[in-house]
């Protein structure tokens, strides 16, 4: 008899999903009475009203707050340095984030640095980092997203890049998860056409990657198939239509799916070749970066023959319902690349060169090591050149 496999899952995290769940904040039971407010230093949360509105639940709840509008895509460690001051300063217990996937990260990364001293990457334990362990429990966080794509509404984790070493890694905490996420889509509807394409394809890349990891278990496995399902056929009426509500909707329950199936399997070295690229190239947007690569790098993976029918399966859920190779996987991911418009992306357009694969190869296993081990046949760094290379317009 064949056992089921073990998986461990905990994930305390409180989500109020749906369109104007916002409207229930105030309602909750929130951890704090004063919070650092964190947005983008763009116009958008502004433009769009969505801060308005998470202020008005704020005072509703007898909550003050101090607004810190300075995170950036791809978010910086001076960022996360500047924003821990502030929280300290003003005597912030909570922290609220309201954006994207870099503003929830920054929020998080913020969280630890407005109760612990030093520089944010002593506690990074790749890289340049120290290792350091954490002296006090960082702040407690709400996470309110405008983007479906990330999931980190649902994981214990944050992503920051070292502008100086060209590092861009992650650090993961239990005590980061945040203590209530409320995942509105209404909130996702003024995303441009693009990058409701590059943030859906973050999302889905999450669950796939999840989904053929050596971590795959039943329990992640649930969850992938599902998010591959709902983001392969509502992202493109997402795209073509940004206020159809069901597509946004959907493809934000698929995000968020795709968030869980990171906290109880894992995503595999495409994400570490990706922030590699990122590192060195500060205005490559995350979900495009990996989109550039997806092909060569599941192509490569495929040719290993570690789990050929994981590919089927997945050609089947994306819309190849009578699949029966692994290699139709990629027809149905670059079918979906053309019906979201990202089909001809090229790494010249954002200023990568040719002569960087080597360079990338090296940063993505010096940074992000750790997620190469959750490939099912490891990648070598002449593997890594091989799919940058390949991937080169």
């Amino acid at each position: 008899m064949k056992y089921m496999e073990h998986f461990n899952m905990n994930i305390p995290t409180r989500a109020l999903f749906g369109a104007g769940e916002l409207n229930n904040l105030h309602k909750q039971v929130l951890p704090g009475k004063k919070a650092l407010l964190v947005i983008s230093n763009g116009r958008s949360t502004r433009a769009n009203g969505y801060l308005e509105r998470v202020v008005e639940q704020l005072a509703k709840a007898g909550v003050e707050y101090v607004l810190f509008d300075q995170v950036e895509a791809n978010p910086l460690v001076g960022t996360v340095m500047a924003g821990g001051a502030t929280a300290k300063e003003q005597g912030c217990d909570m922290i609220v984030a309201l954006g994207g996937g870099s503003v929830i990260d920054a929020a998080k990364a913020i969280a630890v640095m407005a109760t612990n001293g030093g520089y944010y990457w002593d506690y990074i334990s790749s890289g340049t980092g120290m290792g350091k362990s954490l002296e006090n429990r960082p702040l407690p966080l709400i996470a309110i997203p405008t983007t479906a794509g990330t999931g980190s509404e649902t994981d214990s984790a944050c992503v920051v890049t070292n502008d100086t070493t060209h590092e861009k890694t992650g650090f993961g905490h239990p005590s980061l998860y945040p203590v209530l996420a409320v995942i509105d889509p209404e909130l996702m509807t003024t995303v441009p056409a693009t990058f409701t394409a590059y943030q859906g394809f973050d999302a889905l890349f999450h669950s796939i990657e999840g989904y053929v990891s050596n971590r795959a278990n039943p329990m992640s496995d649930m969850y992938a198939l599902t998010a591959i399902e709902n983001i392969t056929r509502y992202l493109p009426q997402a795209v073509a239509n940004g206020n159809d509500i069901e597509a946004r909707a959907r493809v934000a329950f698929g995000s968020y799916l795709s968030g869980v199936v990171m906290c109880v399997g894992g995503v595999t070295s495409q994400h570490s070749l990706e922030h590699a690229m990122s590192a060195y190239h500060q205005h490559l947007p995350h979900g495009a970066g990996l989109i550039l690569i997806s092909r060569a790098y599941f192509s490569h993976m495929i040719g290993t023959h570690a789990c050929d029918e994981r590919f089927v399966q997945m050609a089947r859920m994306m819309g190849i319902p009578e699949a029966t190779s692994p290699e139709e996987f990629i027809t149905a991911l670059e079918s979906l690349k053309q019906k979201c418009g990202v089909g001809e992306l090229k790494m010249s357009d954002y200023g990568i060169q040719k002569e960087e694969a080597s360079l990338f190869a090296t940063n993505a296993r010096k940074t992000m090591g750790r997620l190469f081990t959750l490939d099912r046949i490891q990648l070598s760094d002449m593997d890594s050149e091989n799919i940058y290379n390949e991937s080169y317009r």
